[in-house]
This record gives structure tokens, sequence and C-alpha cells, in this order.
């Protein structure tokens, strides 16, 4: 939910602190009186196009910071944690700086972010209405996610994409597979070489290490025995492990007569003799080892050099010569086992394929039926707000196989026409600003159920309407703001009775400038505002009576 609005130094608005409470938010006053701007101003904290023009003149920049309240599970986190902002907090601030020179800086929580990361958020924390929207509904891209949603069958979703990255991955392992054959037929003499000659010499994995530490101890056998031998007599000598079982009998033999003095220096002794046994036992073992080798050094060397030559001569590492091996027997084996395999991914694939049609057919079938239903429904809101003609239809086109994908087999459009007899054709094309506005509530009090966005703003929803479709039109409006925020900007008083909060937004002069301004109501304020609306600039007290009617019967 939007919070708050900070707008500093905006084409006429000098500095604007706006609070936004929950349900419908009306924003009034008269035209060319700034409201326009009041959504600019959103817009560019939402990630909206930014240019130089928007600087108050003489300002060195604008500024537009929107506070939002965060959910503990609103998919937004997700999204600010996947760039690294914290996003624990359940506060969002989105702000938008722009310089005189219409270069732009962005900042999420006060850290900076770049513009497609803060448009990301704020498509995911506000939609907006107008008469010059180019997102949201009109975007046909949005058609299908909207249709599944108010359709309501996730688990059928679930098995379509899982049937789909099942046939893909199929179709990937038999393509690969018959490329790979098709190359093993075109290189069969040289992989035939290739297995004979790894197999021939049978490298094991850790053989190059274990060649090479032999051969660094053959080509030092002499000093190594010499060193062995030496050390064993110095332990065995007159100073080795003899020396130590000298000095432990002396000192045990006036153990009675000094007490516990030497206790220390006698477990000393002890646990001497046995490292020194112990070593002594680690260098004959070592010893007999090197006496017990029977290898040359010229069979050592020829082994690892034969190894390293192979390896060198294609490319690999010792120790992967038995990979190379295993995978050139298996490329083989594309060819020698007649096809089997490749016939079995074939099938693999084949049956891949009928369960992504089984399942895309389930989709299709819940698509269709979740369309009539949402035909029938907006069709229904249509009349009241003067929309009587209109059609509205959810397309299903079937798509070629080519392009058949993780979300199913058929394209999704929303399709309108506004008179009896009329083509079909995109919203965004065939309504016009005011026709447009009221199409989207129509959409979206339908479809109030499957949104997930908690802020919609509507930009002269009520443009060219009065008297009862006016009524029609805040009636939906109130219907929507049950369950999420509202904000309206309306030049009917019949949905300006209805707001829960209202600003007036007005110009005037401060200085030799021209401003705008905006002002939340009190009841007083908000009857003589509607009364406005009624009569115009002239308030009457029969327009001051009629707007306490509307007042009372929106209170109802």
């Amino acid at each position: 939910m939007l919070l708050g609005l900070a707008i500093r130094d905006l084409v006429l608005i000098d500095r604007l602190d706006l609070a936004f409470g929950p349900g419908l938010c009306v924003l009034s006053g008269e035209t060319g009186a700034g409201k326009s701007i009041l959504l600019d101003a959103l817009g560019l904290a939402l990630g909206l196009r930014a240019e130089s023009g928007l600087v108050r003149a003489g300002a060195a920049q604008a500024v537009a910071t929107a506070e939002f309240a965060l959910a503990d599970r609103h998919p937004a986190r997700a999204v600010l944690a996947e760039a690294g902002f914290d996003g624990g907090s359940d506060r969002l601030v989105l702000r938008r700086v722009v310089g005189a020179d219409g270069r732009s800086r962005a900042f999420i929580d006060d850290q900076p972010a770049s513009i497609g990361l803060l448009a990301r958020i704020g498509d995911m924390m506000v939609e907006v209405h107008g008469q010059f929207d180019r997102n949201g509904l009109l975007d046909p891209a949005t058609h299908r996610d909207t249709l599944d949603a108010f359709g309501n069958y996730p688990d059928a979703l679930a098995k379509l994409g899982a049937a789909w990255a099942a046939w893909r991955d199929a179709r990937t392992a038999r393509e690969t597979a018959e490329a790979a054959r098709a190359k093993a037929k075109s290189d069969e003499a040289w992989l035939r070489h290739v297995r004979d000659e790894i197999a021939a010499l049978d490298p094991k994995p850790g053989e190059e290490t274990e060649l090479a530490q032999q051969r660094s101890l053959m080509s030092n056998r002499e000093k190594i025995a010499e060193a062995l031998d030496a050390a064993s007599a110095s332990l065995s000598g007159d100073n080795g492990e003899r020396a130590i079982h000298t000095a432990s009998r002396a000192l045990e033999k006036i153990r009675d007569k000094i007490g516990t003095r030497l206790d220390a220096a006698l477990a000393a002794l002890e646990r001497a003799a046995i490292e020194a046994a112990e070593a002594s036992a680690q260098i004959d073992a070592a010893s007999r080892e090197l006496g017990r080798d029977a290898r040359s050094l010229e069979a050592v060397e020829e082994r690892l050099f034969a190894l390293r030559g192979l390896a060198r001569k294609h490319g690999v590492a010792v120790d992967a010569l038995a990979d190379l091996g295993a995978d050139v027997t298996a490329k083989l084996a594309l060819i020698e086992d007649g096809g089997e395999t490749l016939g079995k991914l074939q099938s693999a694939e084949i049956e891949a394929k009928k369960t992504y049609r089984a399942a895309a057919e389930t989709v299709s079938q819940k698509r269709r039926a979740a369309a009539q239903s949402l035909d029938k429904a907006v069709m229904k809101e249509l009349p009241p707000l003067k929309l009587e003609a209109a059609r509205f239809v959810t397309a299903l086109t079937p798509l070629e196989e080519t392009e058949w994908s993780e979300h199913g087999a058929e394209r999704i459009r929303f399709e309108v026409a506004t008179n009896k007899g009329a083509a079909l054709g995109p919203l965004a094309k065939i309504l016009s600003g005011g026709e447009l506005s009221r199409f989207m509530l129509a959409i979206k009090v339908v479809l109030a159920k499957a949104m997930t966005v908690a802020t919609l703003v509507f930009d002269e929803v009520d443009s060219g309407i009065g008297g009862a479709t006016a009524a029609s039109v805040g009636d939906r409006l109130r219907r929507l703001a049950k369950d999420r925020q509202i904000l309206v900007v309306t030049h009917s008083p019949q949905v300006a009775a209805l707001g829960q909060d209202h600003w007036r937004v007005e110009k005037s002069r401060k200085g030799n400038a021209t401003v705008t301004t905006a002002q939340r109501l009190d009841a007083e304020e908000r009857r003589e505002e509607i009364a406005r609306m009624l009569s115009g600039s002239a308030v009457t007290a029969a327009a001051r009576a009629a707007a306490e009617s509307l007042m009372n019967t929106a209170r109802a």
C-alpha cells in the first residue's frame, strides 16, 4: 500500500508531502490545477521515463519519493533479495532524482539502484490506469497470466511446466545423440584408433603422480639407502635407544632415595624410548620397501613418458585419459549398437511429447472455461459504465508446434469492440481515453480476487460521464477499495462523495511563481469541494445540500 508521496521541485510543485490511507482516496481539483503532475511524480518514483522538462524552473533537480508498506510475503522481497537489497523492513522507499540536464538516478531504501530494477519493483507495487496508460492489461503479454490467475488452476499449470521441461530435456538428449552418432560415423576410424591406443596403455586415475614419486625415489635410491642406514645405526647405537635405556636404569636405582622429584624425567625417558622404537621400526620398513621395489628406473620412466605423450597428443591431462577412453567408447557404441540407443531416446521423446500435449490440452480446456466466465463477468459490468454496446472477448489462438512452450499451446489476448457489428481489436487501439479507463475499471472489478498489486490508480476514469453512470463508476471503485487501496483522480462529485480520504489539488501564486499545492480535506471542506464540483465556481446553497446528500448516501 502507498503510504506517502513526497515531491520536490517538479514542474509547478516546489514542495509537497501527501499521506495516504487504505480504501478509496480521491484527488480532485479544477482542470489544469496540476492533478496530472501528482501522477507524473508517482510515475517517476515507480521508474517511468524521466525528462528534463519535469524539473521546476530555476531548480537544479526534481525529486519524487514514494513510501510503501511492504507485507511479509510480498513478491517484491524476493526480487530485492536477488538484487542484493536487504528488503527486511516493513517499509519500502522508492526515490527518483532528475537533474536539469535530464539525467536521472534511482534509489531503493536510500541505496542506489538501476532504473530497470526500480521499474520492476514499481510495477509490483502500483498499477496506474489512465488515458495514456500503455502498461498492465494494455500489454497483451500480461493477458495469459491474468486469465490463469482468474481461472485459478495452479496444479494444472505446474504439471504443464513439468511436462514441458521433461519433453525439452528428452528432445535435447535425442538431438545430442543424433549429432554425436553422425559425428562418430564420420570419425569412426579415428575413434577406433584412439580407443585402441588408450586401451593399450590402460591408464589409471592418479597413476601419473604415483609414477613421478617412484621415479624420484629410484633416482635417489643410493642416497636414500645411505640416509636410512645412518638413521637406523644412530637410533640403535650408544647415542640412541641404548642411551635412553641406560639413563632410565640409572635413575631407577636412586628413585627410592630422591622421592618423586625424578618421576617427570623417568616418564619423559619412557616416552622417548617408545618414540625411538617407533621411529626405528618405520625406518626399517622404508628400507625393506626400497629393497623390494623390483621395477627399474628405466621401466618407470618409459611408462610415465608414454602416458604424458598420449595425453599431450589428445590435449588432455594424464588423469583424464581414462575418461577420454570411456567417452570414445561411448561414441563408438552409438554406431555399434545399430541405433538401439538412439531409438530409445526417440521413444522417450515421443512419450514426453504425448505427456506435454495432454497437460497442454488440460490447461487449454481450463482456459476456455475461464475465458467464458471472464467474458461473461466483464460484459455484465459494462452497461452501467455507459459501455452497453461494447463487447469483450478473450481470444485463444492455437499456436504452431514450434511456438509451444511451458506456458501452453495457445496465444491469449483480450479484445474489444465498442459498437455492434464492429470488428474486435486490441484494447489500446479500439478504446478512447475515457472508454479505456472505464473498461479497465470493469475488468479490475472482475479480477479483484486474482490481483496481487495492493494499490490501483485511476486517472479520470469518469471522463465524459455523469449522473447514474458516474454513480456506477463510484460504486465499482468502492467495491475495489474494500480489498485494496484505490487512488482516483476525478471530476465527478458522485465519485468524490465515496472517498474515505480526499485531497484537493489547486494552483496558486507564490511570489512571482505559479505553484501547485494539495490540501487534505476535512468533512466540511469535502462538502464544499463536492458542492463546487456540482455547481462550478459559484457554490450555491442547493449545491451544498446536494453535496451533503451525496455524502450521506455514501456513508449509508
